[in-house]
C-alpha cells in the first residue's frame, strides 16, 4: 500500500509531507534502499587491492564494500552476527579479516563467520553452545555486480541485473563517460539541510539551472536556447538531460532579457577557469544522469562527477562528489579538469546553489504537509523523450518511479 496517493498516471502535484513524513521515510528505507534497487557502493579504482575496503551507507544501513583475494567487490551489512556492533570502525583501510572489536568475532572478506574468541571456552569451561552453526552466522550479503569501473549493491534477489534495471540509453551514456580507465581526482562530503528527494529533484529538473545559477548563463555553459534533450526511462526510474553548447541558437533573446540572465560585461580575473577541449564526438558539454533512487553521474564540459545523497532522517541528508578524471589525459588535459572542478562541489560556482535550495525548500514547505508542489511544466505526462528541456517531466519521472517501489 503506498503512502501517499496520486492521481492515476498523473505525478504532477506532489504532497509536501513527503519531504517530512517519519513513516514514508521508514517505508521508503525497506521499500527502496532494501527493497528492488541497486544502490552505488564504489568505484573499483577505490579498491585495488585485496583486502582494501570503504564503508558507505545504503539509506540508513551501514554497508562494508571490500575486494576479496579473489579480485571479486563484495559487499555486507557492517554488523556483526553476534551482538550488532560495527565491524568496521573506520571508513576506509587494508585487511586480512573482518574482526569486531567488542568480542573479537572475525569474518572472512567474503562475510563468513570464521572464528570466535574463546569459542571452545577456557579450561574446559564455557564456550558457545554444541549445536551452535558458524556456517549459519554469515554477515549480511548484498548481490554486487559492476559496470564501467562502478560497483552496485542490492539487497534484493528479485531485480533484475544492473545493465537491464538502467536499460540501453542510460548504459550508454554510462559507457560513454565511464568506459575507459579513469583516475580519481578529488572527493568532496558535506550535508545538506533537507531531505535526500529535494536533492534528487533538483538533478532532474532541467530548466532552473537557466534561472537559479548565474555563473552558467553569463558564461554560456548551459543555456535552453542550446540544442539537447531529455529522456526518462520506462518506469521513471532513472533520466539524462544533455546540451551541446556549441549550438546556443538564441543569443539575443538572453540579451534582451526575455530569460533571466546576467548581462555578458561580467568577466573572470581568471578566465582559464573555463578553458576546456572538445573530448567526446557527440559535442556533448552538458549531460547529467540520475539512476534511482539517489545516485547521479555529471558531465559539465570536462568536469566528470559522481554524486550521491545519502539519507541521514527526513530533514537532512548527505552529499559526497566524486571528481574524475582519464587516465589518458594529457598534463595540460588534466589540469583543465582540475580548474574545472571549482564549478562544482560544496562551494562551487555552480553547485552551491543546488544544497542552498534544498535547505530553502524544507524551510519553506515547514508546516505545509497538507499542500503539494507543482509539476506542470511541460504537461502532465511522464514521456520517454522530449527535444525541450524546458519542463519537469524527468522530475514527474522520479514520483512515477518511487511511487511504484513504495506500493510494489
Amino acid at each position: 500500500m503506498a503512502p501517499l496517493d496520486f492521481k492515476p498516471n498523473d505525478f504532477s502535484e506532489v504532497p509536501y509531507s513527503v519531504y517530512s513524513d517519519e513513516q514514508i521515510y521508514a517505508q521508503e528505507q525497506k521499500q527502496l534502499f532494501q527493497g528492488d534497487a541497486w544502490h552505488f557502493l564504489a568505484m573499483e579504482i577505490e579498491l585495488p587491492n585485496a583486502g582494501d575496503y570503504k564503508t558507505m551507507p545504503v539509506g540508513d544501513t551501514p554497508v562494508i564494500v571490500v575486494r576479496d583475494k579473489n579480485g571479486n567487490i563484495n559487499a555486507m551489512v557492517n554488523r556483526c552476527a553476534h551482538r550488532g556492533n560495527l565491524v568496521c570502525i573506520e571508513d576506509h583501510g587494508n585487511l586480512d579479516c573482518l574482526t569486531c572489536v567488542y568480542h573479537n568475532w572475525t569474518y572472512d572478506l567474503q562475510g563468513n563467520l570464521a572464528t570466535i574468541a574463546f569459542e571452545k571456552g577456557i579450561q574446559g569451561n564455557g564456550g558457545m553452545a554444541e549445536d551452535f552453526d558458524k556456517s549459519c552466522h554469515s554477515l549480511q550479503r548484498l548481490r554486487v555486480e559492476t559496470y564501467c569501473g562502478l560497483a552496485f549493491g542490492t539487497f534484493s534477489d528479485d531485480v533484475p541485473s544492473l545493465t537491464d534495471y538502467f536499460g540501453p540509453e542510460m548504459c550508454g551514456n554510462i559507457q560513454r563517460l565511464l568506459g575507459r580507465d579513469m583516475e580519481l581526482l578529488g572527493r568532496f562530503q558535506h550535508g545538506l539541510d533537507g531531505n535526500w528527494k529535494l536533492y534528487m529533484e533538483n538533478v532532474r529538473d532541467t530548466y532552473h539551472a537557466t534561472l537559479l545559477h548565474s555563473f552558467m548563463t553569463t558564461f554560456r555553459l548551459n543555456r535552453l536556447s542550446m540544442k539537447g534533450a531529455v529522456e526518462v526511462s520506462e518506469g521513471g526510474l532513472h533520466h539524462l538531460t544533455y546540451s551541446i553548447r556549441a549550438q546556443d541558437n538564441d543569443q539575443g533573446q538572453y540579451d534582451a532579457k526575455e530569460i533571466r540572465a546576467q548581462k555578458d560585461d561580467y568577466a573572470l580575473k581568471a578566465p582559464e577557469l573555463l578553458e576546456s577541449w572538445p573530448e567526446f564526438e557527440c559535442d556533448t558539454t552538458l549531460a547529467i544522469q540520475s539512476l534511482f533512487p539517489n545516485f547521479s553521474i555529471q558531465q559539465l564540459s570536462n568536469v566528470i562527477t559522481l554524486r550521491l545523497i545519502v539519507p541521514k532522517g527526513p530533514n537532512k541528508s548527505e552529499l559526497t562528489w566524486w571528481v574524475l578524471g582519464a587516465v589518458e589525459d594529457t598534463p595540460e588535459q588534466r589540469a583543465m579538469r582540475i580548474r574545472q572542478s571549482n564549478l562544482v562541489g560544496p562551494g562551487g560556482y555552480i553547485a552551491m546553489e543546488d544544497g542552498a535550495v534544498v535547505g530553502w525548500v524544507r524551510r519553506g514547505v515547514t508546516g505545509a504537509e497538507d499542500k503539494k508542489s507543482i509539476l506542470a511544466m511541460g504537461g502532465r505526462d511522464v514521456e520517454r523523450i522530449s527535444e525541450s528541456r524546458c519542463n519537469e517531466l524527468a522530475v514527474r519521472g522520479f514520483w512515477q518511479g518511487w511511487h511504484g517501489l513504495m506500493e510494489s
